[in-house]
C-alpha cells in the first residue's frame, strides 16, 4: 500500500464520524419530542461502519492502486419508545397515553466524546502521514 492510501482511508473515517456526529446531535435535538402515536415517535439514528475494498481487493503491499476505506450506513435504533400515561396532555391518546423517543441523552454524549476522539486519531494520523511525506522530499536535498 502506498503511503498516499492513509490520507485516503483516514479521510473516508473522517467523513463517516462526521456523518456520527451528525447523527448524534439530531438525535440529541429530539431527545424531548413528544408523540401521539408510537409509530410517529422519533427513533434514535445509529451509524453503523464497515470497511470497503476499493477497486475490487484488500490492495497488496506493491498495488497503490487497490486500498481501503470506511462507509457508514445510517440505522433506526431498535431501543422501545417510552410510553408515559398523562392524560391532560394535548396529544395524549384514547387510552392517555403519550409517546417520548428512544434517545438516551447519556447514551449520546458518550457516543460523541467516542466519535470526537475518533476523528481526532484519524486526523493525526493525516498529519503524521503529512510529515512522513515532507521528511522523504528533503531527503535529496
Amino acid at each position: 500500500m502506498a503511503l498516499t492510501n492513509i490520507f485516503d482511508m483516514s479521510g473516508s473515517a473522517m467523513t463517516a464520524q462526521t456523518g456520527r456526529l451528525n447523527a448524534i446531535a439530531s438525535n440529541m435535538a429530539n431527545a424531548e419530542t413528544i408523540s401521539g402515536t408510537e409509530e410517529g415517535a422519533y427513533r434514535a439514528q445509529r451509524a453503523v461502519f464497515k470497511a470497503a475494498l476499493n477497486e475490487a481487493g484488500a490492495g497488496f503491499a506493491n498495488d497503490s492502486k487497490k486500498g481501503a476505506a470506511v462507509t457508514s450506513e445510517m440505522v433506526e435504533s431498535q431501543a422501545p419508545i417510552i410510553r408515559r400515561y398523562e392524560p391532560g396532555h394535548p396529544l395524549a391518546d384514547e387510552t392517555g397515553h403519550i409517546y417520548t423517543s428512544n434517545v438516551n441523552v447519556m447514551e449520546e454524549m458518550a457516543e460523541m466524546i467516542a466519535s470526537s476522539r475518533s476523528f481526532q486519531m484519524n486526523s493525526d494520523a493525516m498529519n503524521t502521514a503529512k510529515q512522513l511525506v515532507q521528511k522523504v522530499l528533503t531527503l535529496g536535498q
